[in-house]
């Protein structure tokens, strides 16, 4: 009597992600999100070349009470405008919340939960290819603004800023990210949920006196910032405001914890959730 060979054994939490990790990867690098990416980023890029042309033919590009700001300046303002106020939380709410989201929307979840991977792998690895996306693009993007605006003379006081902004930006996005792949898997209409919560709560809690700033992701982010903020019009009010900031230390264990608790909290919420397809 033939006895059937056994079936293989599933694959464990870790291999089941990086199964996912794998193929969402390839499919986020080639999808449309990436051209708006690729757009958002491209453009403090641009405004860094017309301020390196604007400077090779003599003029100075910006001004500050009538003093002449330098390139590292400029290039820290745009680490603060651009990318940690605008640039990081948006794509942490664009490609974080459409972890799920997108699979119930486009109707692959059910095909997406009939592979023999756990439903908290598949989020993990989707987060996973989300964070290499995302800073695959980004960090060039900084670093091509840096080298266009700060001088080779400069290069050596200013490269230890310069990492840390690389390494915070990286930070933010993972923090983001985790935070609204929770939203994501939790909410119906998650893309709404997120845009409130960082062009409406995160906005204002960081200018109203009190607490209320430390239940952002923002405030431990931008505390953070290796670069002096200059000191006139809204960005100073910005300065005076973020001025009680916490130790770096306290920071990176708050937004350790962001990401650790969040991501865990959406992989056992996809594990516990059905999710039913609008007919």
């Amino acid at each position: 009597m033939s006895t059937r060979p056994p079936l293989p054994a599933p694959p464990t939490f870790a291999n089941g992600a990086i199964r996912v990790f794998s193929l969402s990867l390839s499919e986020m690098l080639w999808s449309r999100r990436t051209v708006f990416l690729l757009l958002v980023t491209g453009a403090p890029v641009f405004l860094a070349l017309v301020a390196r042309i604007v400077q090779g033919s003599g003029i100075v590009p910006l001004r500050v009470n009538g003093v002449a700001v330098d390139g590292a300046s400029i290039f820290g303002m745009m680490i603060w405008v651009f990318y940690l106020r605008f640039i990081v939380p948006v794509l942490g709410v664009f490609y974080g919340t459409s972890l799920i989201a997108d699979e119930v929307e486009d109707r692959t979840i059910t095909y997406l939960f009939t592979r023999p991977i756990r439903r908290g792998a598949v989020l993990v690895g989707k987060y996973l290819a989300y964070l290499v996306c995302t800073t695959l693009v980004v960090l060039p993007s900084v670093v091509l603004v840096y080298f266009l605006l700060v001088p080779l003379g400069q290069v050596a006081r200013t490269f230890m800023s310069f990492a840390a902004d690389l390494g915070l930006l990286a930070l933010g996005l993972a923090a983001y990210g985790a935070l609204f792949a929770l939203v994501g898997a939790a909410l119906k209409r998650p893309l709404v949920s997120g845009l409130v919560f960082v062009f409406g709560w995160e906005q204002v809690a960081l200018l109203v006196p009190g607490y209320f700033r430390r239940f952002t992701v923002a405030h431990y982010v931008q505390s953070m910032v290796p670069h002096a903020m200059p000191s006139d019009g809204v960005v100073s009010l910005l300065q005076s405001v973020l001025k009680d900031n916490p130790p770096v230390f306290v920071c990176l264990l708050v937004l350790a914890a962001i990401i650790v608790a969040t991501l865990w909290r959406a992989a056992n919420t996809v594990e516990s959730r059905e999710y039913v397809l609008d007919q």
